[in-house]
This record gives structure tokens, sequence and C-alpha cells, in this order.
């Protein structure tokens, strides 16, 4: 099977290029920036050059594709150039999809959009789902929740740079997951007939609580964390400012982007039949306290090893 990964280089998507490799696909990405791409072709994926801001960029990448992976979002500064990417760019997508005859689209969406359509991205996921569903290519798509890989930089490393960790007052779970195991759904509903023309809700091994994960990474750096706290009615407030998929840099889309996930939901609970329909086994997933743990057992060491590099130059400017 051909297979074109479009948002090859995010979080997410150089998890599906590299497990779609090792796998036997025969991996093409389409890439803004050749340059910036330069180690997919490292590992064995074709580049071609594609921007979906640019719709006559697209077809040429379809040539000889049987399947699409659309894990791309957008990160832009004005709504205008959103609309360009996340809207326009991915209906050319799905056009040019049906025109190439794909066998399988798989589009990543994003966990309760439903109840934040007032949110342009939010709104623009819903419709490109409808869009999709009508357009009559054969797709899944996969509803996601928060990335293990995002807990790094809001929970992780404030804590051992003792900067402050801003929360909400809401109190409900989330059930985050690896991007390496969100690879292995994209890549699995490929192989099963039953995941077509179907939405999925996926969701890891257990819901968390913020206040549980920053115990977890307090332990696990040994240090307390410093706690900011601002009142759901005011995040409210400053949810226009959400424009990513991913963590952001900037602290209201961070918190938006977590009040989104913090919403009540069943999928959770869901999650067995989940993986039975994907043929996954649940003790094969990375459970959150495993993957905290390695990453800081790595940087520990890495600051250790840091801090007796600049001992070892003290002494040396010393003698």
């Amino acid at each position: 099977m051909s297979l074109l990964v479009v948002g090859g280089t995010g979080t997410l998507g150089r998890q599906i290029v590299l497990q779609a490799l090792i796998k036997g696909y025969s991996v093409r990405c389409l890439v803004r920036s050749l340059r910036k791409a330069q180690f997919l072709k490292e590992w064995g994926a074709e580049l071609v050059y594609g921007d979906l801001s640019i719709p006559e960029t697209i077809p040429p990448c379809l040539r000889g594709i049987t399947a699409v992976i659309d894990a791309s979002t957008s990160r832009p500064d004005e709504t205008t150039t959103m609309k360009q990417v996340d809207w326009d760019g991915k209906l050319a997508l799905i056009e040019a999809s049906n025109l190439a005859n794909i066998k399988h689209f798989v589009f990543c969406s994003v966990l309760n959009l439903e109840q934040f359509l007032d949110i342009p991205l939010m709104q623009m996921k819903k419709g490109i789902e409808i869009k999709l569903k009508e357009s009559g290519v054969p797709f899944t798509i996969l509803r996601l929740t928060g990335f293990y890989q995002g807990l790094i930089g809001q929970y992780a490393i404030p804590i051992l740079e003792n900067q402050p960790i801003w929360m909400t007052t809401e109190n409900t779970r989330v059930s985050y997951m690896n991007t390496q195991d969100i690879a292995k759904f994209c890549l699995r509903a490929l192989q099963l007939p039953k995941t077509k023309n179907k939405i999925f809700f996926l969701g890891g091994p257990k819901a968390w609580l913020s206040s549980e994960v920053i115990e977890l990474c307090e332990q696990l750096a040994g240090q307390a964390a410093v706690i900011k706290r601002i009142p759901l009615p005011i995040l409210q407030i400053s949810r226009s400012f959400l424009n990513c998929f991913e963590w952001g840099q900037n602290i209201h889309d961070r918190l938006a982007f977590v009040e989104i996930l913090n919403v009540e939901n069943n999928f959770s609970k869901l999650t067995f039949d989940l993986y039975k329909t994907f043929k996954i086994n649940p003790d094969k997933i990375t459970k959150l306290d495993e993957y905290l743990q390695d990453y800081f057992i790595k940087m520990l060491k890495r600051l250790k090893d840091i801090n007796f590099e600049d001992v070892q130059r003290q002494k040396k400017l010393i003698l």
C-alpha cells in the first residue's frame, strides 16, 4: 500500500511515518519545507512539496497513492491563514483524494469539538468531518485526546525549571495517549475494513486529573511544582485565543485546549471495545507513569552530566 502522510513533521505525524516505514509501507510525505523534513527522508520516506494553503500543489502529491492519513493542523497567528489551511486546504485535499480514487482516508480530529464550535478551529474540523463523510471517499475519523508529549511542556519542564504551572479550577479527568500509540490506531485503521466510514474516540488506559499528573511529576523530579490557578469563567472568556491543536506556547491557548479535553465524557469507558475493534492489546499501550518515568530518568541524568561537566570546567579554571 502506498501512503501519503499530511503533517508528517508534527508530533503525531512523525510517529505515523516512522511506524508505517517499519511496517513496510511505501510512504510519501506532503511537506512545505523539504529542508525541515529532511529527517523523514533519512528514515526512508519520499518527500514531495505540497502546501494546503496552495490547493494546486495537492493533486500531484496523490499520484500513485492508495491511502491518506491527515495528521496536520495549522498553527497560524491569523484566522484567515488558518482558514486557508484547515478549511480551504483540507477541502482541496478531500476533493483531490476523490479524483485520485483514494481507497482510505484517515482524518485526525479533536475530542469534544461539538461543544466548542465557537472556536474557529473546532468549527472547521467539524465541517471537514462532514465534508469527508459526504465525499464518497472511504474514511476513518479519529477524534484524539491530549498527547503525553504535550504534558512535558505543560508540567514536566516547568517543574524542573521552577516555572509556574497554570491550571484551571476544573476537576475532571483526561485519558491522555502517547503519539506512538495513536499512530498504531491510524495504521491499523487502514488494515481493518470494519473501521471504514466510522468515527472513533481514542483514549488512553487511564483518565488522569491534572493534579495527579503534577503529583506524579513532582515525585519523579524530586521537587515541588509552583502552581497558579485561573478560574474557569476567565478561561472561557479567553477561549477565542485558541488557534492550535497541540499545546501552544501562549498560555491562553494551552489552558483553552485543556478545557476542551477536560469536558466530562464517556469515551474512556469505551476503551476496551475500542481496542478490541482495532485488535490492539491494551497491555501494549504505554502508560503515562511509565512514559513520564522514562522522561525524567533521561532528563535528570542529562542534568547531572551537565552539572558534572560544569564542575570539571571550574576545577580546570582553578588549576
